[in-house]
């Protein structure tokens, strides 16, 4: 339900700003779209994990209440994009901070609905997969609806969202239950590593939650930032260049299902790899991406294009698994659903800022793609040390945690 609803709203909101202009008053519409919702949003995003820390006993109500919140805020968003109000920013805004919202406590919650012998990472995995398939039946009724008018994607999602938030009352009472959680600080010194945290810290930063977490959580915004850098930098790019024979909708639609298919194939591939030495994983499909981003760019063309999109969505699916995998592995269960917040935090910012400079690029196809390898070799030039590192050790260090 919330991949669906909020592949709708995708719909009408891309149609709406992206589409029905011409390309230079697009790219305005898209930046002020950008700094309106995804800006305040990456300020918002750092407290919205810590604020639902404090709510472990009303998980159930926290996912309901992100569920209506984008029910009515897609009522409010239906009259928005026919008269092109101001009001369809904000709107747009708090639909993103109730999916960042959901998206943590849905962290949280899985933990708690583990059956006997299922590792996390796994059902990670099948919660991935059932979001994608959830989103690739949702996407091409939705395109359905817009063709019968703007507002229609937008009452799909109203609907979508309504029955989200009954679903969200029918998990578990355990669901609720925060027993042996503890909060995961971002920095302490060593007096606040082990325990109960009773004392203030003073330089907050990411570094207490073991090497590996750390290095694979900057691969992993590596990605990140291309994939930002992608959505915006082609969507333009193949509106004024599409895909020989084909339209701008079409050739966007033929990559986004590009890196749809291949984000499937890697959280397949990482349910099943999810024990063999992640950091290794990370090091290779992020080298991997870079050689692909590269190859691309020399060679620049359609098949190359949907295969960097491919290879792109392949990678970041598997790297995640893989630093989820890290992150059960290294950090103590006590803070883990608090950590596993804290990362998905800086995967968003690293993707806006990649999305920022995919507005500003100018639409040279191999200009822009060396500029996205780039963002992947510097992420893998400054971590492939620290992980092959870890790798070596096997994890056997204890990580330092606070």
């Amino acid at each position: 339900m919330n991949g669906a609803g909020d592949v709708m709203i995708t719909v009408a909101l891309a149609s709406t700003v992206f589409f029905s202009v011409p390309t230079d008053e697009a790219r305005g519409r898209v930046a002020l779209y950008l700094a309106i919702t995804m800006a305040p949003f990456t300020v918002l995003a750092p407290v919205i994990g810590p604020l639902l820390d404090r709510l472990p006993h009303g998980r159930r109500a926290a996912m309901a209440g992100a569920m209506l919140a984008r029910a009515l805020l897609a009522l409010v968003l239906s009259g928005a994009v026919v008269t092109g109000s101001i009001e369809m920013y904000p709107a747009a805004l708090g639909v993103l901070v109730a999916s960042k919202a959901y998206g943590v406590v849905r962290s949280a919650v899985v933990p708690r609905l583990l059956p006997p012998k299922f590792s996390l990472v796994k059902a990670n995995s099948r919660v991935t997969l059932g979001g994608l398939l959830a989103t690739g039946i949702a996407a091409p009724i939705g395109a359905g609806l817009q063709a019968l008018g703007p507002r229609w994607p937008l009452y799909g999602a109203f609907v979508i969202f309504v029955a989200g938030t009954f679903l969200s009352f029918t998990l578990p009472p355990k669901v609720d239950s925060a027993k042996g959680e503890d909060v995961a600080l971002l920095a302490a010194d060593e007096n606040h590593l082990h325990g109960p945290h009773l004392k203030p810290v003073k330089r907050p930063g990411l570094r207490t939650v073991g090497i590996a977490v750390t290095h694979a959580l900057g691969a992993n915004a590596a990605l990140r930032c291309l994939s930002g850098f992608l959505t915006f930098f082609l969507a333009f790019l193949l509106r004024e260049h599409p895909l020989s024979g084909e339209s701008a909708a079409v050739s966007l639609g033929i990559v986004i299902v590009a890196a749809g298919a291949g984000n499937a194939i890697g959280t397949s591939v990482g349910a099943w790899l999810r024990s063999r030495a992640p950091e290794l994983i990370i090091v290779t499909v992020v080298a991997i991406v870079v050689g692909a981003a590269i190859t691309a760019a020399i060679f620049f063309g359609a098949v190359l294009v949907a295969c960097l999109a491919g290879i792109a969505g392949f990678a970041q699916a598997l790297s995640k698994l893989s630093l989820d995998a890290l992150i059960q592995r290294d950090v103590p269960e006590q803070v883990r659903t608090s950590a596993f917040a804290r990362s998905e935090t800086l995967l968003q910012v690293s993707s806006v800022f990649g999305g920022v400079v995919g507005i500003v690029m100018p639409l040279n196809g191999t200009l822009g793609l060396f500029v996205g390898a780039a963002f992947v070799a510097v992420g893998w030039l400054a971590t492939v040390k620290g992980l092959l590192g870890s790798a070596r050790h096997g994890g056997a260090a204890r990580p330092r945690v606070a």
